[in-house]
């Protein structure tokens, strides 16, 4: 039998992508915490646990020697969802085998790798199950596969999906191995799980694999976030369920006491948290428990911070591609939802709660606090030219209305084992590619520019901007949080740095802004160039002009107040 205590385990996180999970950084996933914390529970020593990213692996080929000499590996991953990524690039299934050829010891794969395993991580692709190599696939949860290894001492273990008990325990003991993410500490946020599984069986989606909606207490989350503020994390995201305002109730109806014990519990442990983020709501809810889902939205928006996302599953608005996948919500109804989610949480820092939605000339200069995001799948079955239109004329509604929508997330199914898609496959989506490709374009164009527009109008503060990397005489970064906004700013500055950001024009889903306060006695032409109603003549005479003692000095056709200050002459302000 294998002693515990003298095992060398090394954490691959692959990274994920489910339908209610996230783990591609700046995020974190759940499994490699609750993985170490499992075999922490098991016996192993915290210290004997090393974690790297496949970005580690890639850009130091010496970390591999960690994969090679550990007694057992895990890789950690998989994508269910197909997506783009800024902060790391998803492992490959040819990545993926040359860990397992690599590890002299045991090896074991799990995640949603388990689903399905495309040639490429991407949409319209069918999948299959692969074990690609390794000796052991947790078929069940990982984290109870490690644990239950480990116990046998490396013999083998039985597949099954760990319970509550196991996971209040496992988070918590796990909560250190976030020290171990190159992000660690500043850029760095916590996918948290509230629940997963769900109730309704959406053709296409992994998420009823998991069962029906099982709830970890409020207790057992505010707990882990406690652990993990001990270890250097001020960034969270409750992304782990599928539909937040179910959370604690019956995995349907909302309960909002379970949401105020919750979130008020994480602002109680966390108080200096810098991010408090969500992702999944299910519209249909608001729509049976309008009063509740009301009450539950105005306590998420008490508590979380700025620019948050509920994103919505309407994944078609043509009734009959509805129907075909057994979606639970209609356009109209999926409408009403979004007007709720404005009206309550629609508000900015600085104005009265609930009196969203807010945007023209008289609101504040920050993004408001909670907004819905639109899921929209192609491919699904039923799908015809009609369904385009039918999905466009929706958005349309929605900016005519004169609401908002935080952002528009647009993708071709993966068909995977399990769900009603893999009978379907991939054809349709192949079929419609080229009128995918047109279709995204336009809503690019007519929807998203203008709503940026809406949503961030020039002035619109952007605090706490992480700069990532330089592309055509410009840096480029995000702050933390759910979806959070490309920023791309004239220049090329020191990376690695935050910096805030005031908000001066709009892409299709990104903004351009310059550092603020921008000084206007240092600024560049570029940055001068960038500030609406400036242009270039205007900024050399800004420049040539120099010193100036405040923005009033210079006569201009936009308030350059909401952009600049002006440093005293000489030195100190």
């Amino acid at each position: 039998m294998t002693d515990p205590a003298t095992l060398d385990v090394t954490l691959v996180d692959g990274y994920v992508d489910e339908p209610a999970h996230f783990g591609v950084p700046p995020y974190i996933s759940t499994y490699p915490r609750f993985t170490a914390g499992a075999l922490v529970d098991a016996g192993v020593p915290k210290e004997k646990i090393t974690y790297h990213t496949i970005d580690e692996l890639r850009d130091d080929r010496s970390k591999w020697r960690d994969v090679a000499e550990a007694d057992l590996t895990c890789y950690l991953g998989g994508m269910t969802v197909p997506g783009k990524y800024v902060g790391g690039t998803p492992a490959e299934p040819d990545e993926v085998r040359e860990i397992a050829w690599t590890a002299k010891g045991t090896c074991l794969m799990g995640g949603p790798v388990k689903f399905g395993v495309g040639d490429q991580n991407e949409g319209a692709t069918e999948t299959e199950r692969d074990d690609l190599d390794y000796d052991f696939v947790a078929k069940g949860d990982v984290e109870a596969a490690a644990y239950d290894l480990v116990e046998s001492g490396l013999e083998g273990f039985g597949d099954r999906m760990r319970d509550v008990e196991e996971v209040d325990r496992w988070a918590a003991k796990g909560a250190f191995v976030v020290e171990q993410h190159p992000n660690h500490p500043e850029y760095l946020i916590a996918e948290m799980e509230t629940s997963r599984g769900c109730p309704y069986r959406c053709s296409f989606c992994t998420e009823p694999l998991y069962g029906n909606p099982s709830f970890r207490p409020p207790e057992s989350v505010v707990d882990e976030v406690d652990r993990l503020s001990d270890h250097g994390v001020k960034h969270y995201r409750l992304g782990r369920q599928a539909d937040i305002l179910a959370y604690g109730g019956d995995g349907e109806a909302p309960n909002p006491d379970a949401l105020r014990t919750l979130y008020g519990g994480i602002r109680e442990v966390a108080p200096d948290l810098e991010t408090l983020h969500l992702d999944n709501m299910n519209p249909i809810t608001i729509v049976e428990w309008p009063e509740k889902a009301r009450e539950g939205i105005r306590i998420i928006a008490e508590h979380n911070t700025p620019g948050d996302t509920a994103a919505f599953g309407l994944e078609s608005a043509d009734p009959e591609v509805m129907s075909d996948n057994n979606l639970n919500v209609t356009a109209d109804e999926c409408l009403e939802a979004v007007r709720v989610v404005n009206e309550e949480g629609g508000w900015r820092p600085g104005e009265e709660p609930g009196t969203g939605p807010s945007w023209g000339d008289d609101a504040a200069n920050r993004l408001p606090k909670l907004l819905p995001g639109i899921n929209l799948v192609h491919g699904l079955k039923g799908e015809t030219a009609e369904t385009f239109e039918h999905n466009k004329e929706f958005l349309q509604r929605v900016y005519d209305e004169g609401l908002m929508l935080r952002r528009v997330n647009i993708r071709q199914v993966m068909a995977f084992a399990g769900t009603d898609m893999s009978e379907t496959g991939a054809e349709i989506a192949k079929d419609h590619k080229k009128l995918f490709k047109q279709y995204k374009r336009e809503v690019r164009e007519e929807i998203d520019n203008p709503m940026l527009q809406r949503l961030a109008p020039p002035g619109t503060r952007l605090p706490d901007v992480h700069l990532e990397y330089h592309q055509d005489g410009k840096t480029f970064g995000r702050q933390l949080g759910t979806y959070p906004l490309l920023v791309g700013i004239p220049g090329e500055l020191e990376l690695g740095q935050t910096i805030d950001v005031a908000v001066v024009d709009h892409g299709f889903r990104s903004v351009t802004g310059v550092p603020h306060p921008l000084d206007l006695n240092d600024a560049s032409m570029d940055e001068l160039t960038a500030i609406p109603g400036i242009g270039k003549q205007r900024a050399g005479d800004i420049v040539v002009n120099r010193p100036y003692e405040s923005p009033e000095e210079i006569d201009a056709d936009v308030d350059l107040t909401a952009f600049a200050r002006a440093s005293r002459p000489g030195g100190a302000d």
